[in-house]
């Protein structure tokens, strides 16, 4: 596994300067609204979309290259941004790339890793590095741009009766569990018949939080030439009448998608989840907390949350504060040895609430 270990960033959004801010197995990242949270998130989603080769696509989605300047380019001309990773082989493979607009509101990149025998092609408008079609030989390179690609950002806030987890899906739809979750049960489907065990590691997880699901149904019907499944289950005592995707509250379907997504056979390299809590029972939160868990000790596992019964069940070790100041975001990760003493009276979430932990609402003058 090739898992992200230090991040530095310089004029990206609201982060003037963030300088090897570390990243462990597990990091859960708390603040208040506007902290920064999204922007590193959307940080690392350039970062895929530079190994994806979609990168100027990501950039005129997200309202052209001066919005990702921080203040704009009259403060900022130029952003960087490195990544220090690490390898199975205990390598530490760095890459650094920086950002110029030009006149077409897009970027020119400019591309780094080192170690590699000869220097990168710069600039261009697309990554001459993490892209498969650039054909570029080094195998570091190669490892670390498969290890990016697989990257998974989870965002499970869509469970209208429109959204795809409650609908029909394609029963062939079921080589990994997609960002939405919109072939839910198709991917459930594959996992009964192909990873029996963690179905039923995923199945046993959800009923502790639904305890009468007493099982999915997940039947298989011809439409036209497809065939397709939806995520029909059986209730406990209900005669094994089949209830459908609509009967299951909003809470329920997200901490479904959650558990599939945290259990599933074959990880992404990092799963990143913005504010996984929405919608769920604080008992949910609690399991959710041992599925995280549980995850980072398989992959890496970034989290932004604003739930303080989340922090509760969490570890000192794997939080992360995001902080806001005078236009200026920072990230800080906790120390043990500044809690010690509130820890013996108070917990996490306490002391989040109490802004011991400082991550609440800065108000700048």
């Amino acid at each position: 596994m090739i898992s992200i270990e230090r991040v530095s960033i310089s004029g990206f959004k609201s982060f003037s300067r963030l300088q090897d801010i570390e990243l462990r197995a597990l990091n859960v990242i708390v603040g208040a609204n506007g902290a920064g949270k999204s922007n590193f998130i959307q940080l690392l989603r350039l970062v895929k979309a530079l190994a994806q080769g979609e990168f100027q696509t990501f950039i005129m989605k997200h309202g052209e290259a001066d919005s990702f300047l921080h203040h704009g380019p009259k403060t900022t001309p130029r952003l960087e941004v490195s990544l220090q990773f690490m390898g199975p082989d205990d390598s530490s493979p760095r890459y650094s790339f920086s950002l110029e607009p030009d006149a077409d509101q897009r970027f020119l990149l400019t591309e780094r890793l080192d170690g590699l025998a000869s220097p990168l092609p710069s600039p261009s408008r697309e990554s001459q590095l993490l892209t498969s079609e650039s054909g570029y030989p080094d195998p570091q390179a190669s490892a670390l741009g498969q290890a990016i690609r697989h990257w998974e950002f989870y965002h499970f806030h869509d469970t209208s009766p429109t959204a795809g987890m409650r609908r029909s899906e394609i029963v062939d739809d079921h080589l990994r569990l997609r960002p939405c979750a919109e072939n839910l049960a198709s991917f459930l489907l594959h996992l009964r018949h192909r990873h029996p065990q963690h179905y039923r590691q995923i199945l046993w997880t959800i009923q502790t939080v639904i305890p009468f699901l007493e099982d999915f149904d997940l039947t298989v019907y011809q439409a036209g030439e497809a065939e397709k499944v939806k995520l029909t289950w059986f209730q406990k005592h209900g005669n094994h009448y089949p209830m459908q995707p609509y009967q299951l509250s909003d809470g329920s379907m997200r901490f479904i998608c959650l558990a599939t997504a945290l259990l599933q056979p074959k990880l992404p390299s990092t799963i990143i989840i913005d504010e996984p809590e929405l919608g769920l029972h604080p008992e949910a939160i609690e399991v959710l907390a041992g599925l995280l868990k549980t995850a980072a000790a398989r992959t890496q596992v970034l989290v932004a949350t604003q739930s303080p019964q989340l922090l509760d069940a969490l570890s000192v070790e794997d939080i992360v504060v995001a902080r806001r100041d005078h236009g200026n975001s920072t990230l800080q990760r906790l120390s043990p040895d500044d809690l010690e003493a509130w820890l013996e009276e108070y917990s996490l979430g306490e002391l989040w609430r109490k802004n011991v932990i400082q991550g609440g609402t800065c108000h700048e003058s």
